[in-house]
């Protein structure tokens, strides 16, 4: 009977819930990256995304052109190696080649992982930029540019050796 009491008391505050929530102005959708360490720290009065150390790099957001890394707005692609932002070429995802990541070919040390950010939707990689990757010993892990900018500040917080290279947001296939 508890139970029974429950529901009706939780359907009886349905419309005041409703009411109110019409009432709350509709927020702007804020393009953010969050942390996960952060989120889901035991330790929640901590704010661990203030206590990065000034020389690692981190995303803190994105846009359809470009991303924002240490407060500084960045347009176009990026490739980022030990912690060092370089423009790259590509504009869009047929552009990326063995040629555009040649750079990991004498790059020493060789990062653990590479994480390709694709535009806004991840595309397959070719099997002979699969076997490039493979061949200078990184993994790599294609996915969306948004979700390769906070994989790649979960992993470098981590203190893992990890490279980028991402398309803007806005890029589609």
């Amino acid at each position: 009977m508890v139970v029974g009491g429950g529901r009706q008391r939780a359907a009886s505050m349905l419309p005041y819930l409703v009411k109110t929530l019409r009432k709350e102005p509709l927020k702007p959708t804020n393009q953010t990256l969050p942390s996960l360490r952060r989120t889901f720290s035991l330790y929640d009065q901590i704010n661990l995304i203030d206590t990065v150390p000034d020389d690692q790099l981190r995303f803190q957001g994105y846009s359809d052109t470009g991303f924002t890394i240490n407060k500084v707005k960045y347009e176009g692609s990026l490739l980022i190696v030990e912690n060092k932002i370089m423009s790259w070429a590509p504009k869009k995802f047929s552009e990326i080649t063995t040629e555009s990541l040649s750079i990991f070919q004498v790059l020493r040390p060789v990062p653990e992982i590479l994480i390709l950010g694709c535009g806004r939707n991840v595309e397959p990689v070719s099997p002979a930029l699969r076997r490039f990757i493979r061949s200078t010993g990184m993994k790599l892990e294609a996915i969306d540019s948004r979700n390769a900018a906070s994989t790649y500040n979960i992993l470098n917080e981590e203190g893992r050796p990890v490279a980028a290279a991402l398309l803007p947001y806005g890029v589609t296939s």
